[in-house]
């Protein structure tokens, strides 16, 4: 499998062109438009973006590194399938992060800052039953906020490092009707504690937010074996 004919590929002219295909293909690959097991052609992408294929290569090299695609010399750059074991280290990294982080944000209980994290549950109730990317983008500014509530912006960036794998399987969930709407409770839950000055109820409430991929997780690879690398998903369930 090529790559996307029907996406759009744009470079914009004020930055470097190598980190924009690299955010491009990553993002791409998070949302499922590149599926695991396809094949992408570094020449072909380079065509699609009118660039060399220098920053294509380069960009393969960094999502080969985050574990998003392995490179076969003389036979094409493949997703690669979504890693479970990846999946259970990331979500076990953001829950030992962000439960502090929430904590933090608990104990400083700054109206400002629970009123833009209402704003933002509202405006993540308005595309709960929309498309899972524009979700998936408030979501990521709603944990973002948390950080950089608590002064932990550098750490929430390397936390965002090491999520891709747990991102893709989180964007795939969301082919669950209720899977958004519940995310939203969840978050709503932790702005109530954080609004009432509860540390160990934010606490509590975030830890429960991300181990929902736990029960996620055997649903999407019962409905989409083919993304996974191994089905063996209990020995990781931790």
């Amino acid at each position: 499998m090529g790559v996307h004919t029907g996406i759009s590929w744009a470079v914009e002219q004020s930055e470097p062109v190598g980190p924009q295909v690299y955010r491009s293909l990553r993002e791409r690959i998070i949302r499922g438009d590149l599926e695991p097991g396809g094949l992408i052609s570094e020449a072909e992408i380079a065509r699609a973006f009118s660039i060399s294929r220098q920053p294509v290569r380069e960009a393969f090299i960094k999502l080969a590194e985050e574990g998003l695609v392995e490179i076969r010399p003389q036979r094409g750059t493949l997703v690669r399938k979504i890693n479970i074991a990846s999946v259970m280290d990331a979500r076990f990294v953001r829950e030992a992060v962000e439960a502090d982080i929430v904590r933090i944000v608990a104990e400083r209980r700054d109206p400002h800052v629970v009123a833009s994290l209402n704003a933002q549950i509202e405006a993540q109730r308005n595309v709960a039953h929309q498309k899972a990317g524009d979700f998936l983008q408030l979501d990521e500014t709603f944990h973002r906020t948390l950080a950089a509530a608590a002064d932990k912006a550098h750490v929430w960036s390397i936390v965002n490092n090491v999520k891709a794998q747990m991102d893709r399987l989180r964007q795939l969930s969301f082919i669950m009707s209720s899977a958004a709407e519940r995310a939203v409770d969840q978050h709503h839950a932790i702005v109530e504690a954080i609004a009432k000055g509860d540390a160990q109820g934010a606490d509590a409430a975030m830890r429960a937010h991300l181990r929902q991929i736990l029960s996620d997780l055997p649903v999407m690879a019962e409905l989409r074996p083919n993304y996974f690398d191994s089905l063996d998903f209990q020995s990781n369930a931790t």
